[in-house]
């Protein structure tokens, strides 16, 4: 047994605790309470000094594969723009380039405090390197084919590759096969993946372009798709936001991990709740692709189920979730900071379906993460968005 104690501990799943202590046994939280209570277990305490202890955080959301692109995409040229540069970038690096960039990657997600990821991957290249990590992963197998033709062999594919991959995985490290966005995967096969209970993950609502496409066939879209070699398909555009496209295609159910959630309007948001859809939000990615910014307060509102992710280093700077959060609440200030916090942990662990992950709880795994301070911090939720905390992993002895 070890206990571990400091100012504040964040179980996330009840309220703050003030001088907080958090009993280990293998590897497991066994109690959690405060220093003067009298039913704290025996064991050696372990003074972490100033700060908060919480959670590890969850990325609900990330592309460990496009590591390798960090700082080589400029921002702010639209979404469209941005994609081609992504699709023209790929293939250019070595294979070790794009392995090293990834495992540099996933060190880094350890190192400041993350121990769970939702990771989106078209080749899963890289499970090796999660296999041997410490991170628990849901990785998002995503398939892309806008040509209705392919939608059948495309899901061939999917269950061959996810089959060829089984002997890599672990009991936190799983495949669940996954679609790109409405606007890039044909209505074939999203009904096929709806079948067969998904998708498990998908972009959804993220930008101008995609909802302008799904409406009435407008935008940068349709040129794009005809620049891939796709302008022979034919589509005739729902005109339905993306949110009410998917959910008439069968989509939307209470697993899917939505990622983005920028377009939506009221009825959306009324759709998203009640199919119980987990939706992830990026808000570094969608400020520096200028997309928009997700209406956080209206989602909470509605009932939507809220997590947070990164993206990938494509589009944003680090892979630090915890600076998702800090500018979610930055930029809504009237959303409880717990709220938001909540997002980076448990919301995320609930997200990706890891029911021991996201709280300090007894039975539950003690992944954990801390917040070194100067001085014991007078609240720990604003200390944490402050932008000047900084999370570390917990190394249990």
């Amino acid at each position: 047994m070890e206990l571990l104690t400091t100012s504040w501990v964040l179980p996330i799943a009840g309220p703050p605790i003030r001088n907080g202590r958090v009993a280990v046994h293998e590897g497991r939280v066994a109690w959690v309470g405060h220093a003067g209570d009298t039913r704290t277990p025996d064991g050696p305490l372990r003074d972490l000094g100033p700060g908060i202890l919480l959670p590890g955080l969850v990325n609900a959301h990330c592309h460990l594969e496009l590591s390798h692109l960090v700082g080589r995409l400029p921002f702010g040229a639209g979404f469209v723009p941005w994609v081609e540069t992504v699709v023209g970038s790929r293939g250019c690096d070595s294979e070790e380039e794009v392995r090293s960039a990834t495992r540099s990657a996933i060190e880094f997600l350890e190192e400041r405090g993350t121990v769970a990821v939702g990771d989106v991957s078209n080749a899963l290249g890289h499970l090796d390197l999660l296999a041997v990590s410490s991170l628990s992963a849901v990785v998002f197998l995503e398939l892309l084919a806008w040509d209705p033709a392919k939608a059948a062999s495309t899901l061939r594919w999917a269950e061959e590759r996810r089959a060829a991959a089984a002997p890599m995985l672990r009991p936190d490290l799983e495949v669940r096969v996954a679609a790109h966005a409405p606007h890039s995967c044909s209505p074939p096969l999203l009904r096929g993946l709806a079948e067969r209970g998904g998708p498990a993950a998908i972009h959804l609502a993220e930008s101008p372009e995609e909802a302008a496409f799904l409406r009435d066939g407008s935008g940068c879209w349709p040129a794009f798709l005809e620049s891939r070699g796709l302008g022979h398909v034919v589509f005739s555009p729902p005109g339905a936001s993306p949110v009410r496209y998917a959910d008439g295609l069968g989509v939307l159910h209470p697993r899917l991990v939505a990622a983005h959630g920028v377009q939506v309007d009221a009825e959306d948001r009324e759709v998203l709740a009640r199919r119980g859809v987990h939706m992830v939000l990026c808000p570094r990615s969608n400020r520096n692709l200028a997309v928009g910014t997700a209406d956080v307060p209206a989602l909470l509102a509605a009932g939507v189920r809220l997590a947070l992710g990164t993206d990938s280093l494509a589009s944003v700077e680090t892979l630090d979730v915890l600076e998702d959060a800090v500018l979610l609440h930055h930029t809504f200030p009237s959303v409880p900071p717990a709220a938001v916090v909540r997002m980076a942990t448990l919301g995320g662990a609930e997200a990706l379906g890891l029911g021991d992950l996201g709280a300090i709880a007894a039975g539950l795994r003690a992944a954990l993460a801390f917040g070194p301070a100067g001085a014991p911090p007078g609240d720990p939720h604003e200390f944490l968005l402050s932008g000047e905390a900084r999370l570390e992993r917990v190394e249990l002895r």
